[in-house]
């Protein structure tokens, strides 16, 4: 450094200049980092009066192999800028020109620019290029301008052997996103987890027909990812996918079934409940199809023929007619408040179970409209000594809001401490399936504490006594109960703390990633009292 002659260097660059001799230009601001500001200063000034063509190049190769310096000169990046955008020809020029170095930066700036007429010269050069960096430039850049014409050369780096190239060309199909460039990117989904979250990411932001149809379709998918994120990204475009969701409850598929009723139920769009009561008048065999329905029918406005919802308190699953209740008591009206009162007056066994539903499902609206008749009192006060505590507390609380206080005593625990009961956690999405939980754990012999979200199952390991068991639903939003199991186990063993999975499918790739994940075993919805004691009691004491 310190042989330099910044005086020589100067000069030498003038004359390189005047002789427009580019290779010995080089040179000297190759060493431009070598010399102090104020020289610096002086060979820059002298490059910038340079002629444009000229100067742009060496500007190109300044940016390109000495980026701190521009980043402490940015006279540097204005000059290139503006030369360029005043020469559009000669930055096709240069991207054309065989012999012409250091291109990256003229890519990716005739994509900043969105220069339409390079095009071409990009596609030739992605084309014959084995370098790196001027084919992630490159394709970049044909993402920036959304070249249709690229398509078929963006799609060959889909199945490059470089990660990095197929997840540039995803985006830059996605970009483009005409319907043969959506194509491309749905031929190229389920070898690699990563890029398939990236194709459905495009997906669901185009949301072209054939989009909507390869989201639809993930929620079919054997891998859970794949489904959740289909899922969600379905229910984030919300009325727009609802009629391609409701085309799936006409096929016997009771898993396209469920999940198509998840999303249709939390997207809340009053034209899904039609085909939904279609899909439980025509019986489905399957009880988690059937909870499935009501449960979407529960967050859906269902004024209009509501009374057809009265059949669901009557399933011979506890699971499916807790939804039932739920969504009658969203939809509750008159007539099925004469409806629920003439199926239980006669207190029969079926009018017990259905007290019992009413009761287990918190259906509020249901209980006050019923609690002034002697005959549901009689009911409830002989089954309410089974009910978790928390929810006798809750109804003795609603019937004394409501001016019924004798009523309230009658049902009002005469102890809170439950000690000495297995502690068990219950961790799914659904508000229905926890309440079923809360009645059964309850019933037998378990204290639970219940979780909505996991992220909350997770905190409270952390800063609270461990549990006894886990008890984890598998499709969950944000953290699946695959996930969850991988993050519980890196703190307890699956001695020290068992993990029950309680899912609505049998799928292979599932269950063989909740055994790799640590979980102890796998049991299917709808789940009883008897189901779920039977699995706690292969790890717990009952």
């Amino acid at each position: 450094m310190g042989n330099l002659n910044s005086v020589h260097m100067i000069d030498e660059l003038k004359y390189n200049i005047e002789k427009k001799d580019f290779i010995k230009a080089s040179l000297v601001l190759s060493c431009l980092d070598q010399v102090d500001e104020k020289s610096q200063k002086r060979l820059l000034f002298e490059l910038v009066r340079a002629e444009p063509e000229f100067k742009a190049p060496l500007l190109g190769f300044l940016l390109s192999h000495k980026k701190e310096l521009c980043n402490s000169f940015p006279v540097i990046k204005e000059t290139f800028v503006s030369t360029l955008l005043e020469n559009r020809a000669l930055l096709l020029g240069l991207l054309n020109d065989k012999n012409a170095g250091n291109k990256e930066v003229f890519i990716e700036f005739a994509g900043e620019i969105e220069f339409e007429e390079a095009a071409p010269a990009i596609r030739e050069l992605l084309t014959e290029s084995r370098d790196h960096k001027i084919i992630i430039a490159c394709i970049k850049a044909l993402r920036k301008l959304g070249d249709t014409e690229s398509i078929t050369i963006l799609s060959d780096h889909l199945y490059s052997g470089s990660r990095e190239f197929t997840i540039e060309a995803v985006k830059a199909l996605g970009q483009i996103g005409t319907p043969t460039a959506i194509q491309r990117l749905a031929e190229r989904l389920g070898t690699d987890h990563e890029i398939d979250v990236n194709i459905m990411k495009v997906f669901a932001k185009v949301q072209d027909s054939i989009s909507l149809e390869m989201l639809n379709k993930a929620i079919q998918s054997h891998h859970a990812h794949m489904r959740n994120f289909a899922k969600t990204a379905l229910l984030n475009i919300g009325t727009k996918s609802v009629p391609v969701i409701i085309k799936n409850l006409q096929y016997d598929d009771p898993d396209l079934q469920i999940h198509s009723l998840n999303v249709l139920g939390a997207i809340e769009d009053p034209s899904a409940v039609g085909p939904i009561r279609k899909l439980l008048h025509n019986e489905p065999k399957n009880p988690n199809v059937r909870f499935a329905a009501y449960e979407a029918l529960s967050l859906l406005p269902a004024h209009e023929g509501a009374f057809t919802l009265a059949a669901g308190l009557t399933d011979p699953v506890e699971n499916v007619s807790v939804a039932a209740a739920n969504a009658i008591d969203r939809n509750f009206n008159h007539i099925l408040e004469a409806g629920i009162k003439n199926m239980i007056k006669d207190k029969d066994d079926d009018a017990q179970k259905i007290v019992k539903t009413i009761i287990d499902s918190m259906s509020d609206k249901i209980f006050l409209s019923l609690a002034s008749e002697t005959y549901f009192q009689d009911m409830v006060i002989a089954h309410i000594s089974r009910v978790h505590v928390d929810i006798r507390k809750h109804y003795a609380k609603l019937l004394k809001k409501n001016n019924q206080p004798e009523f309230a005593d009658m049902i009002r625990p005469a102890s809170e401490e439950e000690r000495g009961r297995p502690r068990v956690y219950a961790v799914d999405d659904s508000r229905m399936i926890l309440n079923v939980y809360k009645t059964i754990l309850h019933e037998i012999g378990l204290d639970a504490t219940l979780f909505e979200f996991p992220i909350g199952a997770i905190e409270a390991l952390d800063n609270e006594k461990k549990p006894d068991l886990i008890f984890t639903d598998l499709n969950m939003p944000e953290i699946t109960g695959i996930e969850l199991t991988k993050k519980i186990r890196n703190k307890y063993t699956e001695k020290s703390l068992p993990i029950i999975m309680v899912t609505t499918q049998n799928e292979a790739n599932d269950n063989k990633a909740a055994i790799a994940a640590g979980v102890n075993k796998i049991i299917y919805k709808p789940f009883d009292a008897e189901k779920i004691k039977e699995a706690a009691a292969e790890f717990i004491n009952i």
